[in-house]
């Protein structure tokens, strides 16, 4: 049982007596009053505390040091300083901190009149004059300071820095015995006073976070728990605090926080309650007994925001248990209604609030200026929930200092700044950083102008003497440990003073360090007891409204809804994606978005909401997110149709000064430093333009820029550019790992013993008003560059030499912010490759965003022109192509590094100085980087093939065709126009004219594909170009291919399919394939039934782009496509369309065997038919007015000749001749009538007919081909009525008499079903190049004559024959086989004879079309070849194979005599230099190389054979082989090791080859993660390492430990320790996977993914724990790897693999949600 112990004062005779119960203490009259603790002791003292207070007074009385150990809060603290005012002893009180060191407690050196001097600091003085040394925090000191202690705390010694030596009282009192007090003095020996006592305060560690005490120490002292108060004394204190509340209320309140500090609840993991702080609390509900008993915990214990859902719930429980969960029931204030000062002079005001109807009217603190009325700010617009929130801070202001806990860009200091106004308090804004120390708090060191040291206190100092309102901005990063010497201050503090502390919100369940970027769990229980708390929750959307509507009044009502609208919507979501994206809509960003919406309304939301989220640097999943949310809140982003057409150029006005941007104007600056405007070599581009103007809206309305961006995508040159365009004198700044606050203000150095500052850029943009250009902003870390935030947000900031940058005037020793001060601060983008900080996550709402990407491939082409005039337009191309790929690839996530602009004006600067080397060796510039990583390697390498640049190309690996020789050109007959008077041969036609029949519009779907076209001279050159495949599905058919000529060489390919019914487009460069699905449109293709056959025929201008589908087999209909929709038109059926003169808009159809021909005028509308007196066989228009006709029985040949225009008045005007086909000798027979397959509808030019017939000649002509001919010459036709005569390149055999033989390629698809004439003859006449291309099948080409004997001719889908009139030569080009062909066999070979259909390019070339769809461009012309061959070789470089020489050239200080041959070497020896011989280098006068005066060069041939370059690079094949077998070697002994056959290491690697590729990906992410974790600290205090600019002063003094240096950053204490990340791989293991698997593959899809998985995670089991677990309809946790025991090598890999092949196919299906089970156990 505890003894009731009475506390009593004696006055005695002999002095004054303390009394505590049973104990007394005789007192002694203090030395130094000022330094006993005064109004610690209540009038009722607790008999508790008079229980500790005994039990001190006994251990004080034994001599004995005191440990008071507790809980957080002021007990300890209050009965330690009781117990020192009771005994009316000194105190020598120190808070220590993480940044406590020994001279704090020993001794620290000063300088006074240039001598260093010894100081003693408080341990020293309390030990001499005999004070008590109250040590608080002991937990906070780092290791090994406090044992400097050990000494002093059991002997009563201590060697002191200065020579002097302490000593205990007992010792030194026996030593005066036998020596005088003069000799120890001498001996530099100091008494310690027997009234020395040492009372250290601390928390228990492990339970509290902290060092733990170390055992030489803790031995030393003796300890008491120092707990709450009971239950019941506890109650009485509360009572007498709130004598207006209901008893039951107090308890109520009571048992909850005893409940909430119970073991039980930091079981739960629940922080203690701040009991201390009820106190406080209950003196604000005495005067407010309304007030709701729930808000007044949630500010004591704001269990909402530290608590995570568990916690929540069960402090929710606690609150309903005691009936305290009242919130609905009570009234909140609603508002401060008026604040008026007190009478007297207390610093006081009255404040009125209203609740509910009442007013309350109550006294608290105010500032020394004149209270402000509230709401009467211009540039705060009130709204209920902060008017509330202040009025609540009003209530909370009367008793405690407060904390405001808010997301950033909420308003917490503006609200701040209001509510210090209104109470006429002036603010002390203090920005706190990661690394600020304790001493940075309070006091700052410094010298004075004669030398000598001193400090000067901190603004946090001044601020308390002044009474003014503490600001803490962002003590969510500041150490826990620095904080702590807020909780006590000595020195007379103003009755006003208060903190306001702001924070951003904790991160429940985060880690307590603050390296994290993220955020971390900051509010412990130490903290809860220095602060009431107050969230500042988000504003409703209404009042964000409000917001808006007073602070930019101009701005669209439309567009702020809208705007508000998305913002509620991510913000009120629970996806952590669009939760990240709300953060960057903050209020603050969306009053920027807002102003500029006011200044230009036309912008689009969508753009201004992008740019805030800066979505272009957004991973693919967040991008989605936000394009949803914005669909969902109907914001589009209105591409601004001008946009690609407008002038983005900048001009200058010079009379006014007056720069435009695009459509934006501002004034040009007139500096007075002209020096220091930027000025860079740039050449002007849209894009950068658009970047431009963008940012001068922003600066024009007075914001700071961010531009963030990859490398090298010009990110400083517009930024130079920008001011140098606007004449602005630029300071710069490049942070880098190492960059401190300290160096980004003020930079300190010492002359002649006294410190001085440097102005940093910073400082001098600020006072000169220049635009400060911070570079690389996110290499430096967050903790540092968020100092900037106060400077952007209130243009506040403090010095390190106590000046103070402010942005009106007012006090002194201060630095004016100049109103032209801007900031343009430039960032990578945040995430992998860039191993920077995630400086736009940490600041980026304070400054308007800008993302700067690689200019779009137009613009780019055009800056590229510039840097590279001379540089080959289609090197250009291919270069920007090549790195568009590139930059998209790691857009994605395929490759790591983005290559940039940057790497591309390299390499054509470098084209552009040294033309002859080529392209492919300059990329390596770029490349090489990448040459020792494989699968990097792969990738570019086939980028760049795919664009055409032929890295590791061989410049004589040319694969022409060969070419054979062309029989002699014969004249073979004549074609005789018949035009006699006999009615017969001379036939007028009658014509009808009628207008078409349409139905329609039907509109379509247009659908984009995009083109993966693949250049194909990448290792070799050949008469291929490129090649693509067309979306198309296997079992589709193409049936048609043709072309259509546009402007700048630019063809346009159009394709139809027939089953179904498709029409595909493309451009010839294009990167998208348009197709239209028209299986609506026509009938039905059921089961081949009916074989639908479509041509194409493109129209011509009015027309372009819109082309007329003409399907042969069906019986009314024809098709008009525009654009998007379908026109039908209604004619006869059976048709064949001809389509040569398309272009002019008309198109004639006719029927084998009819006898009449129509002709449709899309135009017009009309069709006109025009009947005839025999049956046709084919028609061919070979000219716009005359047709050449076949008849069907006799192949006998007619000529058509009509009006060019026809109209309907005209009918009946077209004429029909015949036309006799005579052989020159007519002796021999008759020769077979020629049956043309193709006719030209135009002549060749003159001078390819003369080069065709070896002899000049100007004439008319038509080129024809037929089986029996490779090609006939009809010169004449069809324009002179002569005789015309026929010139024939014969062929061996007649093509129609060869057999479809069974060998060749097609036959192996088709099964050489051929039974009815091909719908395609596949014969194209190209009249510039003077060439008839035709497709032929292999058996009908000499392959004999093509290949060599010993070679078999490659599988292919066709040969090209190329029959040159020029040259006479005919070759056969390889058309490669098809990858998949349509399985109706049948229908293909009505459609074609062989596998690839063909269509002439203007361009001097043909485009194949095989059945599986793939598109091949060629090129046949001679001359384009030649001059494509040319190129080639130039981009791969000319490698001449001479050595290189090195040549110095060096004046030999001998004049030239007169230019001789020399003597001439009879052996021939080498010379240099000499004057002598000839034939040497070097030297002067005579005939060599090299030197200098000689008659002329002459080589003596002292190098005599060189071999080539390429072949000294070739590694020689018995190395190669070497190195193969040595792989061979190594993978044999790898399988032996691991008991692996050679089946099982081949079935492993099919599938680890699979993803090898993925596998390198994420392991570059998994390393990327390591690197970051690693990253060194600055330790300070060092020994050794570098100066640190912080402890300039005390090196000065002499302090050894002033350097800092990087190390690792021990983990700090009682933070949880790191553990691995834990994964869990579901696998699908059901047996639908091993069922489909053959249709599309999911199982061994599936069994890639988890290798892969399984491969990248090896070797990384310290940072990932992971299982992989199959589901199905048997359970959902089938166990194929245990986080315990993870394959380690192929083998163990493979078993894995093959148990879940057992399980897949013995499984049911699954019918249950088995990854919401599988993450429940991982949680559990």
């Amino acid at each position: 049982m505890w003894r009731t112990c009475e506390v009593k004062l004696l006055n005695t005779s002999s002095g004054d007596t303390v009394k505590i119960g049973d104990i007394t203490y005789k007192i002694k009259t203090p030395r130094n009053p000022e330094l006993v603790p005064v109004k610690h002791i209540s009038d009722s003292l607790p008999q508790a505390v008079a229980q500790h207070l005994r039990w001190i007074m006994q251990k004080d009385l034994l001599g004995q040091d005191v440990f008071l150990i507790g809980p957080p809060g002021p007990l300890r603290r209050s009965i330690a300083m009781q117990y020192l005012e009771l005994t009316k002893r000194e105190v020598e009180y120190v808070a220590l901190s993480r940044d406590t060191t020994e001279t704090d407690l020993k001794q620290r050196r000063e300088i006074r009149s240039g001598t260093a001097f010894y100081i003693d600091q408080c341990a020293v003085r309390a030990a001499t004059q005999g004070r008590v040394l109250v040590l608080e925090g002991l937990e906070k000191a780092e290791r090994n300071v406090l044992p400097v202690l050990n000494n002093l705390l059991e002997n009563r010694e201590m060697q002191l820095e200065d020579g002097r030596f302490l000593m205990s009282s007992e010792r030194y009192d026996k030593l005066l015995q036998e020596h005088t007090k003069e000799e120890l003095d001498t001996w530099k020996i100091v008494r310690v006073s027997e009234d020395f006592r040492v009372i250290a305060l601390g928390l228990p560690v492990p339970k509290y976070k902290g060092n733990p005490l170390d055992p030489p120490l803790r031995s030393r002292f003796q300890a008491r728990d120092i707990y709450y108060l009971p239950f019941k004394d506890q109650l009485e204190l509360l009572y007498t605090a709130g004598p207006n509340i209901a008893a039951e209320r107090v308890s109520q309140l009571l048992s909850l926080a005893t409940t909430l500090c119970s073991q039980e609840s930091s079981t739960l993991g629940l922080p203690d309650f701040p009991v201390d702080n009820l106190l406080p609390a209950l003196h604000v509900l005495n005067v407010f007994p309304m007030l709701s008993s729930q808000q007044l915990v949630q500010r004591l214990y704001p269990y909402t925001s530290i608590l995570g859902k568990d916690g929540r719930t069960a402090v929710e429980g606690v609150l309903s248990r005691f009936e305290l969960f009242d919130a609905r029931r009570q009234p909140a204030p609603s508002a401060v209604l008026s604040v008026s000062t007190t009478k007297d002079a207390g610093g006081h005001a009255n404040v009125t609030l209203g609740i509910a109807d009442k007013e309350v009217t109550f006294q608290v603190p105010s500032g020394t200026n004149e209270p402000r009325p509230p709401n009467s700010s211009s540039n705060f617009i009130n709204t209920p929930s902060h008017s509330q929130l202040i009025a609540e801070m009003m209530q909370s202001h009367m008793v405690k200092d407060m904390c405001l806990i808010g997301a950033k860009g909420c308003g917490k200091s503006v609200i701040a700044r209001e509510f210090a106004e209104i109470l006429g308090y002036s603010i002390e804004p203090v920005m706190l950083y990661q690394d600020m120390t304790a001493r940075d708090l309070l006091q700052q060191r410094y010298t004075l102008p004669n030398g000598d040291t001193s400090w000067r206190p901190s603004p946090l100092v001044t601020a308390a003497i002044e009474g003014k309102l503490l600001l803490l901005d962002g003590i969510h990063r500041v150490n826990l440990g620095t904080l702590a010497v807020l909780s006590r201050s000595i020195f007379p503090i103003h009755p006003s003073f208060r903190v306001l502390a702001l924070a951003e919100p904790p991160v429940v369940g985060a880690n307590t360090s603050a390296t994290n970027s993220k955020g971390q769990q900051w509010l412990g229980p130490e903290l809860l007891t220095m602060f009431l708390y107050h969230t500042v929750t988000p504003l409703s959307k209404a009042e964000e409204m409000g917001l808006i509507d007073g602070l930019t009044p101009n701005v669209p009502k439309e567009a702020a809804e809208q705007l508000l609208h998305l913002t509620h919507s991510l913000r009120k979501t629970n996806d952590p994606t669009a939760q990240s994206l709300a953060s960057s809509l903050s209020t603050r960003q969306l009053l920027r978005i807002c102003r500029r919406l006011s200044q230009y309304p036309e912008e689009s939301i969508a753009r201004a909401v992008n740019k805030a989220c800066l979505s272009r640097f957004l991973p693919s999943l967040a991008r989605s997110s936000l394009e949803k949310s914005l669909s969902n809140s109907s914001i589009v982003d209105t591409a601004d149709p001008a946009e690609h057409t407008r002038d983005y150029s900048c001009e200058f006005q010079s009379p006014d000064g007056v720069l435009t941007i695009g459509s934006v104007s501002a004034p040009v600056y007139n500096p007075s430093e002209k020096m220091k405007i930027p000025d860079v070599l740039f050449y002007d581009n849209p894009q950068h333009m658009m970047v431009m103007e963008d940012m001068l809206k922003d600066f024009l309305l007075g914001e700071h820029l961010l531009l963030v961006g990859n490398q090298g995508v010009g990110k400083n040159k517009i930024v130079d550019r920008f001011l140098h365009l606007l004449n602005r004198p630029r300071e710069y700044l490049q942070l880098h790992r190492d960059t401190t606050v300290q160096t980004l203000t003020l930079q300190p150095s010492v002359r002649d013993g006294i410190i001085t500052y440097e102005d940093s850029p910073l400082v001098k943009a600020v006072k000169m008003g220049h635009i400060l250009v911070i570079d690389e902003a996110d290499k430096a870390p967050t903790n540092v560059t968020c100092i900037l935030k106060t400077l952007v947000e209130s243009g506040e900031m403090i010095l390190a030499d106590g000046r103070r940058i402010i942005s009106a005037r007012g006090r002194p020793n201060t630095i004016l912010m100049h109103p032209d001060f801007r900031m343009l601060v430039l960032a990578n983008r945040p995430g992998f490759p860039f191993l920077g900080n995630d400086f736009f996550g940490a600041l980026g709402d304070i400054f308007s965003c800008h993302a700067v990407d690689n200019p779009k491939p137009q613009a780019e082409l055009a800056m590229l022109k510039q840097y590279g005039p001379d540089v080959p337009d289609a090197t250009l191309q291919k270069l920007v192509a090549a790195f568009g790929e590139l930059r998209s690839m790691a857009d994605q996530g395929t490759i790591t590094y983005p290559y940039s602009t940057r790497e591309v004006v390299n390499i054509v600067k470098h084209l552009q100085k040294f033309p002859e080397e080529g392209l492919a060796n300059v990329v390596r510039n770029v490349f090489d980087f990448d040459s020792y990583n494989k699968d990097m390697r792969e990738v570019l390498i086939e980028a760049l093939h795919k664009h055409g640049i032929p890295i590791g190309a061989k410049p004589n690996a040319v694969k022409l065709a060969k070419e054979l020789p062309l029989p002699e050109v014969k004249m073979t007959g004549y074609w005789t126009i018949n035009q006699g008077g006999n009615a017969r041969r001379k036939l007028l036609c009658p014509t009808e004219t009628h207008p078409i029949d349409i139905k329609g519009p039907v509109f379509l779907r247009v659908q984009g594909y995009p083109c993966n076209r693949q250049e194909s001279r990448a290792l070799s050159f050949s008469e291929e170009k490129a090649h693509w495949q067309i979306p198309m599905n296997e079992v589709n058919i193409i049936c048609d291919v043709t072309t259509k000529d546009e402007e700048q060489e630019q063809n346009t390919l159009y394709v139809a399919t027939c089953n179904p019914v498709s029409l595909y487009s493309m451009k010839e460069q294009g990167d998208t394939i348009h197709c239209i699905e028209l299986y609506d449109v026509f009938p039905r293709t059921i089961s081949g039934v009916w074989q639908p056959f479509v041509t194409v025929a493109p129209l011509g201008n009015p027309l372009d782009g819109q082309v007329v589908l003409h399907e042969e087999q069906s019986s009314v209909n024809r098709y008009i496509v525009l654009y998007n929709s379908i026109f039908i038109v209604s004619m006869q059926g059976g048709h064949k369309m001809c389509r040569d003169f398309a272009h002019k808009n008309w198109l004639l159809f006719y029927k084998e065997n009819g006898n009449q021909v129509e002709v449709l005028d899309v135009l017009e509308g009309r069709v006109h038919s025009i009947s005839l007196p025999i049956n046709l066989k084919s028609v061919f228009l070979v000219a716009e007015d005359r047709w050449l006709l076949l008849e069907s029985e006799t192949n006998k040949k007619f000529l058509l000749t009509k009006p060019m225009h026809m109209t309907a008045e005209d009918s009946g005007v077209c004429q029909l001749h015949s036309i006799s086909d005579d052989p020159v000798s007519s002796g021999h027979g008759t020769t077979e009538v020629s049956v043309p397959q193709m006719l030209s509808s135009d002549q060749l030019p003159n001078e390819n007919l003369s080069a065709a017939l070896d002899q000049k000649i100007v004439s008319p002509n038509r080129i024809l081909a037929d089986t029996g001919s490779f090609a006939q010459l009809i010169v004449g036709f069809p324009d002179l009525m002569s005789p015309n005569e026929v010139y024939s390149f014969k062929r061996p055999a007649d093509l129609s008499t060869m057999k479809s033989g069974e060998s060749g390629a097609h036959m192996f698809l088709r099964g050489g079903l051929r039974t009815s004439t091909p719908k395609q003859h596949n014969c194209v006449s190209l009249l510039s190049a003077n060439q008839v291309v035709r497709a032929l099948p292999p058996n009908k080409v000499p392959l004999k004559d093509v290949y060599p004997k010993d070679v078999t001719p490659p599988l292919t889908a066709a040969y090209l024959e190329v029959t040159d009139l020029n040259s006479k030569k005919v070759k056969y080009i390889p058309v490669p086989r098809s990858m998949s062909v349509s399985p109706y066999t049948n229908w293909l070979a009505k459609v074609s004879e062989t596998d690839v259909l063909i269509a002439g390019l203007s361009s001097g070339g043909v485009v194949t079309v095989d059945m599986g769809g793939y598109i091949r461009l060629w090129e046949t012309g001679l001359d384009t070849l030649q001059r494509s061959l040319m190129e080639w070789r130039n981009m791969i470089g000319s490698e001449d194979g001479r050595p290189l020489q090195i040549t110095i050239q060096r004046d030999s200080g001998m004049d030239v005599t007169a230019p001789k041959h020399g003597k001439v070497d009879p052996v021939n020896a080498p010379h240099v230099g000499g004057n002598q011989w000839a034939g040497g280098t070097g030297g002067r006068d005579t005939a060599g190389l090299g030197g200098k005066g000689g008659p002329y060069r002459l080589d003596a041939g002292h190098k005599v054979y060189q071999v080539s370059q390429a072949e000294k690079d070739a590694v020689p094949e018995e190395v190669r082989r070497a190195a193969r077998e040595m792989a061979e070697k190594a993978f044999k002994e790898r399988l032996k090791e691991i008991d692996m056959s050679e089946y099982d290491g081949e079935t492993y690697e099919r599938f680890s080859n699979a993803v090898k590729r993925q596998v390198q990906s994420l392991r570059i992410i998994l390393d990327s993660l390591q690197a970051k974790g690693k990253e060194r600290q600055w330790l300070k205090n060092q020994a050794l390492g570098e100066l640190d600019d912080a402890k300039i002063i005390d090196g000065l003094t002499g302090e050894k430990a002033i350097y800092k240096r990087r190390g690792e950053l021990d983990p700090e204490l009682g933070s949880p320790q790191q553990k691995p990340k834990r994964l869990r791989v579901l696998a699908d293991v059901s047996g639908s996977m091993y069922r489909f698997n053959g249709v599309d593959g999911r199982l061994e899809r599936s069994m890639e993914a988890v290798c892969m998985v399984m491969e990248a995670l090896e070797n990384y089991e310290h940072k990932f724990k992971y299982d992989i677990v199959g589901h199905s309809g048997d359970g959902f946790d089938i166990e194929l790897v245990r986080a315990d025991k993870v394959p380690k090598n192929n083998k163990q890999r493979l078993k894995v693999l093959r148990v879940w092949i057992q399980y897949q196919s013995s499984r049911r299906q699954h019918e249950i949600k088995p990854w919401k089970m599988a993450s429940y156990q991982l949680l559990n």
